[in-house]
C-alpha cells in the first residue's frame, strides 16, 4: 500500500503509530495511507524551519522571487501529473483539478512581485535632521491548515505569499487528499528553496492542536468549516498567534426579473454542481425575485439539470465527479433528507445515483429543492454537495435581506441588466464578496479573498496585499546623524518633530 509521508527536512523520525486511509472516490476503495503525526513530528519540522528561516529571511527579496518564478515554472511543467493526482484522491474531474492548480499559481505569480510588495515608506526631514522609514519583516515560522476541497489552490494561497515574504512555512493539508501538497513541497525545494522552508506534516486534530500550541509558530492560516475555524482562531490567538481562519459559506444568487435566464441557468449549473458542490464559493441558493421569475427559472433549470453528466474524474466529458469519501456522501444525503423533513419541495432527488461500472463510488446526482424557507436548518447550514435550493423572494428588499441576515457572509451574486439595482445591491448587501452577473466572485490574486461573519475570523484576508500584511510585521526606524556639534545638550523631554 502506497504511503504518502511527511515532508520534513532531515526526515520524520520514528515510524508513525497511526495512519489514515486515502480513498479512491471513483471506486470506493482505499488506495493509499497517510501517517497521522503528533507533537514529536511537528517538533522536527519546527527545528528544521528554525534552522532555515533566518538565512532565507536574509536572502534579498529579488532572489526569493526567482525561487518563486522557478517554482511556478515547475508546477506548470508538471501540471498534467498534478491534476491527475489531485483528481485521483479528491474526485473532481481533471479539468477542474487543473483549474484548482492554476488559481493557486495566480497567487504564486503575485508573490513573484515581492520585491515591490515589501517596499516600505520613507519620510525625509520628518524633523530637524531626522528621517523616518518603515520596513516589512517576516514573522518567522507560519503554518497553514488546509481543507480537502482545494488541495492545490489553498495551500498555494497561503505558502506562496508567506515564503516570498521570508518566512518558513509548515503545511498541514487534509489527510483525505494529501499527495498534491506533498508534490508541491518537493517542487518548491527543486525550485531552490532551502530545505526546511516549506514542509508538510500530516495529521488530524492532534496535529492541529500541536500547531496551535507551539510557541515557535507565529501565525496560522486556516480554511475549513466555521465551527473549526472559530476553534482555530480562538485557540491560536489565546496562544499569542496571529490567525486568519476562513469558515463555511451559503452563497446566494439573486435573480432579478430582468435577468437573462438562459445565462443564469448556465451559470447556476456550473456554480451549484461543479466539483460536486464541494466549494466554499459554490452557489447553492438561488433567490428568484417575483413569482413569475421563480416559475420561469424552475422550468429552465430542470432540463439543464437533466443534461448534467456525472462521471469518473478522468472522464473528459463529465461535468462533475464523485464526492471525496463515503462519510461526506452520507452527510450530503442526510442534508437532503433534512430538507424533505422540514417541508421543502424536493423537485429532483440525486440520492441513489449509481454510475455503471463504478457502483461503489461516492457519486451523488444533482438535487433541486424549491419553496425553501429561511427558518429551515438545511438553508441555514452549508450542505457542501450538488444540491441547489430555491428560496423565493417577493421583491428586491426581501432578496437583499436573505444573504445579509444569513450567518455566513462569504460570497453573493446578483443577476440583472439593471445597473442601478446592481450598484444598490453591491453597496448594501452584508457579504464580503459580490458578483454582478458573475456566479463565483473569487477575486484575482492581487485583490483579497474577503469573507465576512461566520465565514471568516481574523483581521486579515487571504492573498493580495492583505496576505502580505498578514505574513509580515512593520518595523519603523527614526534616524538622525548628528554633526557632532558641542552645542547639542542632553534632552530630558519627549522629542518632537517641530
Amino acid at each position: 500500500m502506497r504511503i504518502v509521508d511527511h515532508v520534513i527536512a532531515g526526515g520524520a523520525g520514528k515510524p508513525a503509530a497511526r495512519f489514515g486511509d486515502i480513498f479512491d472516490p471513483n471506486q470506493g476503495v482505499v488506495q493509499a495511507r497517510v501517517p497521522l503525526g503528533d507533537a514529536a513530528v511537528l517538533e522536527r519540522a519546527i527545528a528544521a524551519a528554525q534552522a532555515a528561516q533566518p538565512g532565507w529571511a536574509a536572502t534579498n527579496p529579488q532572489r526569493r522571487a526567482r525561487v518563486m518564478f522557478q517554482f511556478k515554472a515547475l508546477v506548470e511543467k508538471n501540471l498534467d501529473e498534478l491534476a491527475r493526482l489531485l483528481s485521483a484522491e479528491h474526485g473532481k474531474v481533471v479539468a477542474d483539478s487543473r483549474g484548482d492548480i492554476v488559481r493557486g499559481l495566480d497567487v504564486i505569480e503575485f508573490a513573484c512581485g515581492v520585491p515591490h510588495l515589501l517596499k516600505g515608506e520613507y519620510s525625509v526631514g520628518a524633523g530637524p535632521g531626522i528621517d523616518i522609514y518603515s520596513m516589512r519583516v517576516p514573522l518567522g515560522i507560519g503554518a497553514g491548515i488546509t481543507p480537502f476541497n482545494f488541495p492545490a489552490m489553498i495551500p498555494m494561497w497561503m505558502f506562496g505569499v508567506a515564503i516570498a515574504c521570508g518566512n518558513a512555512f509548515i503545511l498541514k493539508p487534509s489527510e483525505r487528499d494529501p499527495s498534491v501538497p506533498v508534490r508541491l513541497a518537493e517542487l518548491m525545494q527543486e525550485a531552490g528553496a532551502p530545505a526546511g522552508i516549506l514542509q508538510v506534516v500530516h495529521g488530524d486534530k492532534e496535529m492541529v492542536d500541536a500547531i496551535l500550541a507551539h510557541p515557535a509558530v507565529s501565525a496560522v492560516s486556516f480554511v475549513g468549516s466555521s465551527d473549526i475555524a472559530h476553534y482555530v482562531y480562538s485557540t491560536g490567538t489565546a496562544n499569542g498567534k496571529r490567525v486568519q481562519a476562513m469558515g463555511g459559506a451559503k452563497n446566494h444568487g439573486i435573480v432579478m426579473p430582468d435577468a437573462d435566464l438562459d445565462q443564469v441557468v448556465k451559470d447556476l449549473s456550473g456554480a451549484a454542481f461543479g466539483s460536486a458542490g464541494e466549494r466554499c464559493m459554490a452557489l447553492p441558493v438561488v433567490v428568484p425575485v417575483g413569482e413569475k421569475t421563480a416559475v420561469a427559472l424552475r422550468e429552465k433549470m430542470l432540463p439543464a439539470m437533466a443534461k448534467l453528466r456525472i462521471g469518473i474524474s478522468t472522464d473528459a466529458d463529465a461535468d462533475y465527479g464523485p464526492v471525496v469519501n463515503a462519510a461526506h456522501k452520507a452527510r450530503v444525503e442526510g442534508w437532503i433528507q433534512t430538507g424533505v423533513d422540514e417541508g421543502a419541495e424536493l423537485v429532483v432527488d440525486g440520492r441513489g445515483f449509481k454510475l455503471q461500472g463504478h457502483e461503489d463510488g461516492y457519486f451523488i446526482g444533482p438535487s433541486l429543492f424549491d419553496h425553501v424557507k429561511p427558518h429551515m436548518q438545511s438553508y441555514r447550514e452549508e450542505i457542501f454537495g450538488p444540491v441547489l435550493q430555491i428560496v423565493r423572494a417577493e421583491n428586491f428588499e426581501e432578496a437583499l435581506r436573505l444573504p445579509s441576515e444569513h450567518q455566513y457572509g462569504n460570497g453573493v451574486a446578483i443577476f440583472t441588466r439593471n445597473g442601478h439595482a446592481a450598484r444598490e445591491f453591491a453597496a448594501r448587501v452584508n457579504v464580503g464578496m459580490v458578483g454582478i452577473n458573475v456566479p463565483i466572485p473569487v477575486p484575482v490574486a492581487y485583490h483579497s479573498f474577503s469573507g465576512w461573519k461566520r465565514s471568516a475570523f481574523g483581521d486579515h484576508n487571504q492573498h493580495g496585499m492583505e496576505g502580505v500584511r498578514f505574513w509580515t510585521k512593520t518595523k519603523t526606524v527614526t534616524q538622525r546623524w548628528p554633526d557632532g556639534s558641542p552645542d547639542a545638550g542632553n534632552a530630558f523631554v519627549i522629542p518632537t518633530m517641530g
